[in-house]
């Protein structure tokens, strides 16, 4: 086994904000999930990854009981969870380590946010020596204000925002990013074989 998955926080904290209703793939957890099956029958390693923010109250705050898995997805026996509170899977966990052990130096990353999490993620990873590839309809996003923009404006004011980033121009510009440079753009097709 010289390969993993990983699904970066596929998790409920993110059903839980306002944004949800603007993401750009509702559908991710059965997108992940096909991925997952994949990686099982190939004996892939599948590692699942939840972003924590212990103390904040907000939700990706542990004690609120969001951060865990969306619905439909369950790790095998033989598959960890790694709880991370940085942007990466690496800075703040042991993953580099517990692929290192199991000889993996091929990754598949998929999960939320295309463009925060699974992105800086795949950077790094391609930064430690990782192939990666990088599955973007296995990922999703939410629009990205612009950084003069208030805060608390609504979902409806962000998306009336001429300057707001929305998914798909996000999802485009980190394919252009990654491409060639710190991974390989795939699809949930390309991966699987099945359409």
């Amino acid at each position: 086994m010289n390969r993993a998955l990983l699904v970066v926080d596929v998790q409920e904290s993110f059903r839980q904000h306002p944004l949800w209703r603007a993401i750009s793939n509702p559908g991710i957890a059965e997108s992940v999930s096909r991925l997952v099956e994949h990686a099982r029958a190939e004996g892939d390693l599948v590692v699942w990854l939840l972003h924590g923010e212990p103390g904040t109250g907000g939700v990706f705050d542990p004690v609120h009981g969001h951060v865990r898995l969306m619905g439909g997805l369950v790790p095998d026996d033989a598959e960890p969870t790694v709880i991370k509170t940085s942007h990466n899977a690496f800075t703040s966990t042991n993953l580099d380590q517990t692929l290192t052990r199991r000889g993996v130096r091929e990754l598949t990353v998929c999960g939320i946010r295309t463009e925060q999490c699974c992105e800086t993620t795949t950077r790094v990873a391609s930064d430690l020596g990782y192939d990666v590839s990088f599955v973007t309809d296995a990922t999703a996003t939410n629009p990205v204000g612009h950084r003069d923009a208030p805060a608390d404006r609504s979902v409806e004011e962000l998306l009336a925002d001429p300057r707001t980033l929305h998914p798909a121009e996000i999802i485009a510009r980190t394919e252009y990013a990654l491409a060639g440079r710190f991974a390989s753009i795939r699809t949930i097709t390309e991966m699987t074989g099945v359409g």
